[in-house]
């Protein structure tokens, strides 16, 4: 293998960049701040996507697709979306070599031209709830970008839907919110805090956004995945309105919601070691890589058919696994190379293997012979299913002691400031003063990265003000 990466504790930044290329996740684009996905990183992608999907769909909604170039005017009807997003738009002014009557926006988001869809095909309540989504790629012209987590194009899916009333939108923003929480824990182990964004930190246009924020392996926050109650901010702006019950004319409520390809940044950041990867097995695209191991053409030829047996069992079982074939590399290249990339289970079958009908099981998330254990071969497929679950609940565990032991409760100001130089996120009473919400961010370079929807009950002094305060608040530095 080339050199090995930097440690997470030397140089976290460059552990991260180095590690997307070396595991054949993704590759920098011509264009400055923009990627090129790797079959590797998309299949990873695709199972994401095919996660969520199942979700979506299971909770009523259906998928479309909305056009990439947006009439510059439309962002300019809704004030504060338009002003959250002008830094970061690429505008098109110039198509078949001609200046463009008006200009075009390539889209940040949907809102606007969705809201003027929805505004063509919704009249009357029987036309309500509209519930869609998206699979699609978003530009914003980001100064500072890093693979996965912040760059120019980026994959995603956006959720925008329609509704009778502000009760309906809200458990819709709710329900989609504990969708996104449900796939951080069950799918990818990562440990989540669904909560609400302060004022100051929410989406442009809502009239109020949630999240799910997670902390990274440099107890950095990561905001995962969010979900927006827009009101009837766009409704109005874009004229969505619909004869109730009543026969009265009203405007909807709507919602948008989403979750990005920087949630394999997530992934990465949660899970990965010194030495790669380490990916949940409910999304890898390899749960399992067979290595063969021999010296001879007669031990290759034996150990060879072993594998592909031990391969076809667990394709029948549903196990998504790849034997690793390659001539010419050594047994020790394949195991780094593999746990470079993240593969939770290695299956290594040598000559003496073959003679016991048995192979070696060594999980990613536990390096040594601590991790190595021995299984038949007849009926391999169960015990490898159950070491898959058994490293879920490892790497979630592990994720979630990490965010436990890493998150203070301080009483003072000063030791909020402590805490946020040490870099941990900090529990505190807060009683919303957004004066002072931009104070500690410009002393500390702290936010609020949410205020958990789970709250401890009682009262407490707000670690701002001093004034009484009935809920807390998660700060921490983020990316």
């Amino acid at each position: 293998m080339a050199d090995s990466l930097p440690t997470r504790q030397q140089d976290f930044n460059e552990w991260y960049n180095q590690l997307v290329l070396r595991a054949d996740l993704a590759d920098y684009a011509p264009v400055r701040g923009c990627m090129i996905v790797k079959p590797y990183g998309w299949a990873l992608w695709e199972n994401i996507q095919g996660a969520l999907d199942r979700r979506f769909k299971a909770t009523g909604h259906v998928n479309a697709a909305f056009p990439l170039f947006i009439p510059k005017s439309f962002l300019e009807k809704e004030k504060q979306h338009v002003e959250g997003f002008s830094p970061e738009l690429a505008v098109v002014t110039i198509g078949g070599g001609e200046e463009l009557t008006e200009p075009l926006v390539v889209r940040p988001t949907s809102e606007t031209i969705i809201g003027h869809a929805y505004a063509q095909w919704i009249k009357s309540y029987r036309d309500l709830p509209v519930l869609i989504n998206q699979w699609n790629s978003v530009v914003r012209w980001e100064l500072r970008t890093k693979l996965f987590l912040r760059t120019l194009e980026f994959w995603w899916q956006e959720g925008h839907t329609a509704h009778a009333t502000y009760e309906e939108a809200e458990a819709e923003t709710r329900q989609m919110l504990d969708v996104y929480t449900d796939f951080a824990v069950n799918e990818a182990a990562v440990p989540v805090i669904p909560g609400v964004k302060s004022e100051a930190e929410k989406f442009a246009g809502a009239l109020h956004s949630y999240t799910i924020e997670a902390m990274m392996g440099d107890k950095r926050a990561l905001q995962s995945g969010t979900s927006h109650n827009l009101g009837q901010n766009f409704a109005k702006a874009f004229n969505i309105q619909f004869l109730d019950r009543d026969n009265q004319l009203q405007h909807c409520w709507t919602t948008s919601w989403g979750l990005s390809t920087r949630f394999i940044g997530a992934i990465i950041m949660v899970h990965g070691d010194d030495q790669g990867l380490i990916l949940p097995p409910r999304l890898a695209p390899h749960q399992v890589v067979v290595v063969p191991i021999y010296r001879s053409d007669a031990e290759r030829a034996t150990v060879l058919e072993a594998a592909a047996r031990v391969k076809t069992q667990l394709v029948a079982g549903g196990v998504r696994v790849k034997l690793d074939e390659r001539d010419g590399v050594t047994p020790g290249f394949k195991f780094n190379d593999w746990e470079m990339r993240g593969v939770p289970l290695r299956i290594e079958i040598g000559p003496r293997d073959v003679e016991k009908r048995s192979v070696v099981l060594a999980r990613r998330d536990t390096p040594g012979k601590a991790g190595k254990s021995f299984a038949p071969e007849e009926g391999v497929t169960g015990a490898v299913t159950a070491m898959l679950e058994s490293i879920h609940k490892a790497m979630f565990a592990r994720a979630q002691s990490f965010m436990r032991e890493n998150t203070a409760e301080p009483r003072t100001y000063d030791e909020l400031k402590q805490a946020i130089e040490a870099g941990l996120f900090s529990r505190v009473w807060w009683a919303g003063d957004a004066g002072r919400e931009a104070a500690i961010k410009d002393e500390t370079k702290a936010t609020i990265r949410c205020i958990p929807l789970e709250q401890p009950g009682g009262e407490g002094v707000c670690i701002g003000t001093g004034r009484p305060a009935k809920q807390v608040a998660i700060f921490g530095r983020a990316y």
